[in-house]
């Protein structure tokens, strides 16, 4: 398998660190506000990979966090804390904040099928573990201390920038000076491990004693000592948004490989952005959509796992209504595909030909998805095969076996079992049609509709479905 490494710049053959075992951690959610189609998109992708290594035999060990404190509205310290601000503005505790959106979160993906980590580490549930990390880059001289917090001295690290590409000199020019920054911090890039309850965190809701004073954790810290717990010093796959590249990953890869001296991660995979409609979601947009917001306009959320697809991880997407409503349609004739097909089970001898053919379809996805998760590709193989001369047990079996990737959980589905009133109207239907008696079949039209169902013509006869 051949994967593009952000590290690196280039597409590299994937050689874990085990042999067919990959530990990854996947960047999880700051639980501060619901999950939208833009965060979906990135776990979809963490998904498929993980799926992708499944297939090919991989065992994975996957763990993903919850930030749910020290994550600040400025990616630079500045700023609230997100989970604080949003507590202020419901007039709830960070506590219930956290857990009302974390509960959203996992619903969220449970909807979209994503197979869920091993481990799901919570930020609060390992404060003693990043105590004691910060503790030991203390003593190794990797950090300073000022009245507000206990910093990382990003001078000290010989490597760092060296994700981003970015140099110092470039960090400093890139310093905001509109916002807070603590006056004792040395560099703009320098970052805090912890953060001490005075000033204006004096009255942050989550705190716990360390021993640089009572005060919580700062965010990079948490990846990396979560990480280090479950996965080890070296972790195989690192996955997550391309926006944290320049300074949330770079932070991590500096306090991780200044505490071990090793190297923290070996493949970085990163996932582009999202747009609606050609601009960036967010709520003053009026773009701002979740699951339950598509759901609402009759998309199947397996419909956005299709829809995600069919754009490479590192291309950046643009969603569009009708994009979603092709893409629900095309789910449906999936679905219509696996009926149809379950009803042909007679197997004949293969002939050579299309026992060639099956392995064909079946070597082509195997290259498209191990080719840097060319997705697109192995989306547009699967439809080849299935209009192919392949036979209907034998498509049906690669289509089921290419869902172990794409996760549209084809093998669930089931024939819609038709009322027989819907059933008898219908056939009265094609009787009037073959009479050529045109108002009668289209007042059985209308009636049959009125009860819930529709009736599609075809060259075969008809087709009785369900109306949305």
């Amino acid at each position: 398998m051949y994967l593009y490494n952000s590290l690196t710049r280039k597409i590299e053959e994937f050689k874990p660190l085990k042999p067919q075992e990959v530990n990854i951690y996947v960047c999880g959610l700051t639980v501060y506000d619901f999950a939208h189609i833009g965060n979906m998109r990135s776990y979809s992708n963490s998904d498929f990979l993980k799926r992708t290594l499944l297939y090919l035999g991989y065992k994975v060990n996957h763990v993903m966090n919850i930030t749910d404190v020290g994550h600040l509205t400025g990616d630079d310290d500045s700023g609230e804390d997100k989970l604080e601000k949003q507590a202020k503005k419901t007039k709830k505790t960070v506590w219930e904040v956290a857990e009302f959106y974390t509960d959203f979160f996992l619903k969220t993906l449970k909807e979209l099928n994503i197979l869920l980590p091993d481990v799901l580490s919570k930020a609060t549930d390992h404060i003693p573990e990043m105590v004691a990390f910060i503790k030991k880059l203390e003593e190794k001289g990797f950090t300073y201390e000022t009245n507000e917090a206990v910093y990382f001295d990003v001078s000290k690290f010989k490597g760092y920038g060296k994700l981003s590409g970015q140099k110092l000199e470039e960090k400093l020019k890139g310093a905001r000076e509109e916002v807070y920054v603590d006056p004792k911090k040395k560099h703009p890039a320098d970052f805090a491990l912890w953060f001490k309850r005075i000033g204006r965190f004096a009255n942050h809701q989550m705190h716990w004693e360390s021993p640089w004073g009572e005060g919580f954790p700062g965010w990079h810290i948490e990846c990396s000592a979560m990480s280090m717990k479950y996965l080890g010093q070296t972790i195989d796959i690192h996955a997550g948004g391309v926006d944290h590249l320049a300074v949330h990953h770079e932070d991590e890869i500096a306090q991780s490989e200044a505490l071990t001296g090793k190297q923290f991660v070996n493949y970085w995979f990163h996932n582009n952005f999202l747009l609606v409609e050609n601009q960036k979601m967010s709520k003053s947009l009026g773009n701002f959509f979740t699951i339950e917001d598509t759901q609402k306009k009759g998309i199947d959320p397996l419909a956005l796992r299709l829809l995600f697809l069919q754009t490479h991880y590192r291309s950046m997407m643009n969603f569009t209504w009708d994009s979603a409503k092709g893409s629900n349609e095309a789910l449906n004739k999936l679905k219509e595909q696996v009926v149809m097909l379950r009803k042909q089970t007679d197997r004949t001898t293969l002939s050579q030909e299309k026992y060639k053919k099956i392995e064909e379809y079946r070597d082509r996805f195997i290259a498209a998805i191990s080719n840097d998760l060319q997705t697109s590709a192995a989306v547009a193989i699967m439809w080849e095969m299935l209009k192919s001369n392949v036979p209907s047990p034998d498509k049906l079996d690669l289509l089921l076996e290419f869902d172990q990737v794409f996760g549209l959980k084809l093998a669930e589905v089931e024939e819609e079992k038709i009322p027989e009133d819907i059933v008898k109207l219908a056939e009265e239907r094609q009787q009037m049609r073959v009479e050529k008696r045109y108002e009668e079949t289209d007042r059985l039209r209308k009636e049959i509709e009125s009860k819930g169902y529709t009736v599609e013509d075809t060259p075969e006869g008809f087709r009785i479905k369900r109306l949305k």
